[in-house]
């Protein structure tokens, strides 16, 4: 498949733009005129750039309101559109975008329609250019992408096709099956976009939300599939209007645009396979299944994770964390005997603490269950007192799906190891957390834990009701600026399934929350994206940086919560102080016994119900970013007390505060 994405995009000049593109393996792009405008760079300039680089000039777009005018104005235009024309001769551009007609068109006329865009094909032609007619989802008279290939059918001109833009399509609901009957030569251009579900006007969504693919909710997969079979064989390329990329990092984005391709053209081909042919082919007496002129790469295929391996934090001064966990319950198994980190476990569920601080925010820092890789972050970058800085998951394969991630463009993390130390696979997630691939044993052990001894193990009395415990589900904050990112990321290297995303209240503003789990719900992760908690709102000495005040956890599954908790408490634990009112509202809204409600109020546990089961938690004290959560889940329950989620915000954004305002 040919990927190409428009310059509209990204961020950054233009020479910036294609340097970026370049950099992230895309065969070409398309120039979005005003980039063009606003570029000091004659066209000839670009052209050679484009060469040096290795790019393709796929299109120059958009030629908008031209057509369904009167003769006067069509006059103008065809002028508008000889200097377009010589100017693509200049680039070295054989393709324009042309969009139908939104402010100009007063004649509502098929035939009149049709007359115009032949006269522009043949002025195309003179040049030795194309035009690719687009349906816009706002047109005013020509809005459905079957309408436009109507036109271009009645015009029947070489130098006419149509573009299919899968935001105009499916943001319509339109059914895309029919493209599979489409002449592949009259169609001159693909363009995918992704877009979240929303209520509101087409034009102010396709303007602010479009994302990339992978990264919305419309079926890409499926679209792309009857654009296969209908023998399509030029670029795929996207074109996204978004607020946040136009303000990220330009390589970055374009990295992350590259990625939704690469995703886009596995679940192509899986959607491919999945459905060897269509009604209307069935019903023709197609084969059920055949080669397409476009050939569809594929990646390794890898089964998603079995469950948690293990999660680290890492902090300069490791002191807070050890007495919390050890107040939880956890036993102190021993230092690497390498590297500078702790193992602390509870039943299955492992915590590394990793005691070299180090900067966030960049591939560089490479910690594992084994400790750092000798790697040093850039010295400017600051440092965060306490953050989860890996996470670790049981794989079938660790080598293959490593080899599936760096496919999709994530950098790798490798792990400094000495003789007779696992090995494992390692990279880095959009966000800094680095995550690495185990391989997990039947009985839920691990054999890299065999590299640290010498511990002073707990009392077995002290972890007494918590033999199954293990992680629940790891929170990880995500930067306003790569949300979209992540949630991709997770989804197309890990087979993590996003659910539909939630807002919660909190004193700084909205938090939205993404959920990833897989199918038997034995990895949760929970994406934030959250109001930046800064200075008097962080815990005393946290410095500044990429993550820096953000609240990020990991919970901890286990078997009787009211049991670990009055353990926790006997052993001096700082609990989140939960406030009286909401006791009085969870008694208003669930009538709990009261013997119950005075247990769940006298040790700041939490609770909610479903029709599914109950569910009981509490919350510890932050201790830089990073605190914990120990969960008890009931029945079938599958949440995460949402309802109590508020409540938590509120308190901790308190108790940050008053630690803040300390002398």
């Amino acid at each position: 498949m040919r990927t190409g994405i428009a310059t509209v995009c990204l961020a950054g000049t233009l020479r910036e733009k294609m340097q970026a593109c370049a950099v992230a393996g895309f065969d070409g792009i398309e120039i979005f005129e005003q980039d063009l405008v606003t570029s000091p760079l004659s066209p000839e300039d670009v052209r050679k750039l484009a060469a040096d680089l290795g790019l393709n000039l796929d299109l120059y777009q958009p030629f908008r309101d031209f057509d369904s005018v009167p003769e006067d104005l069509l006059a103008a235009n065809l002028r508008r559109a000889d200097a377009k024309f010589r100017l693509m001769s200049r680039l070295g551009v054989d393709t324009m975008l042309l969009c139908s007609n939104v402010g100009t068109a007063t004649i509502d006329d098929d035939e009149l329609r049709a007359a115009q865009l032949s006269r522009l094909a043949d002025l195309a032609g003179e040049h030795g250019v194309k035009v690719a007619y687009e349906a816009l989802a706002w047109g005013k008279y020509v809005n459905d992408y079957e309408h436009a290939h109507r036109l271009v059918d009645a015009v029947d001109h070489p130098n006419l096709g149509t573009c299919l833009d899968s935001f105009h399509i499916l943001s319509r609901d339109w059914d895309t099956a029919p493209i599979e009957a489409f002449n592949p030569e009259k169609i001159f251009f693909v363009q995918v976009a992704d877009a979240p579900k929303l209520s509101m006007d087409v034009l102010s969504w396709s303007r602010h939300y479009r994302v990339f693919p992978g990264e919305g909710q419309f079926e890409l997969a499926k679209f792309m599939g009857h654009v296969v079979r209908a023998g399509y064989t030029g670029p795929v390329s996207l074109e996204v209007f978004n607020d946040v990329f136009r303000q990220s990092d330009i390589e970055r984005t374009a990295v992350d645009a590259m990625r939704s391709l690469i995703w886009l053209e596995e679940q192509s081909a899986a959607w491919l396979e999945a459905n060897p042919a269509s009604a209307a082919g069935k019903a023709a007496g197609a084969p059920a299944r055949r080669r397409y002129p476009m050939e569809l790469a594929t990646l390794p295929r890898v089964a998603e994770p079995a469950g948690f391996n293990f999660a680290e934090v890492r902090a300069g001064d490791t002191a807070g964390l050890e007495t919390l966990l050890g107040q939880l319950g956890f036993a102190f198994n021993g230092r690497h005997r390498t590297k500078d980190v702790q193992l602390w476990t509870m039943g299955q569920a492992r915590v590394i603490i990793n005691e070299e601080p180090a900067a966030f925010g960049t591939a560089a820092t490479a910690a594992s269950a084994g400790g750092t890789t000798g790697q040093q972050a850039p010295a400017a970058a600051p440092a965060i007192s306490a953050a989860i800085s890996a996470v670790g998951f049981d794989v079938d394969s660790p080598v293959i799906a490593a080899a599936r991630a760096q496919q999709l463009k994530a950098p790798a993390v490798p792990r400094k190891s000495q003789a007779n130390e696992e090995i494992f696979q390692g990279f880095a997630a959009p966000d800094s957390t680095e995550i690495f691939l185990c391989q997990g044993n039947p009985d839920g052990t691990a054999a890299w834990t065999r590299e640290f001894g010498d511990g002073l193990d707990l009392p077995a009395a002290d972890r007494a009701g918590n033999p199954g415990a293990v992680i629940d589900h790891v929170n990880l904050a995500q930067p306003w600026q790569h949300f979209d990112e992540a949630v991709l990321f997770y989804a197309s290297a890990l087979a993590l399934e996003p659910q539909p995303f939630a807002e919660v209240a909190s004193p700084t503003g909205l938090v939205r929350s993404q959920v990833m789990l897989t199918q038997d719900r034995g990895v949760r992760l929970v994406l934030n994206l959250a109001p930046l908690i800064q200075q008097e709102g962080t815990t005393p000495g946290a410095a500044a940086g990429p993550r820096s005040g953000y609240q990020e956890h990991i919970a901890f599954a286990v078997e009787d919560l009211v049991a670990t908790a009055r353990a926790a408490r006997d052993r001096g634990l700082d609990f989140l102080q939960i406030p009286a009112n909401y006791y009085e509202d969870l008694d208003a809204r669930f009538a709990l016994e009261p013997e119950f409600l005075a247990t769940l109020r006298d040790l700041n546990l939490l609770y909610d119900r479903d029709a599914d089961g109950e569910f009981l938690h509490f919350y510890t004290a932050t201790v830089g970013s990073v605190f914990f959560e120990m969960v008890e889940r009931r029945g079938a329950y599958d949440g995460y007390g949402a309802p109590n989620a508020p409540v938590r915000h509120a308190v901790q954004y308190d108790h940050l505060h008053q630690l803040a305002r300390r002398p």
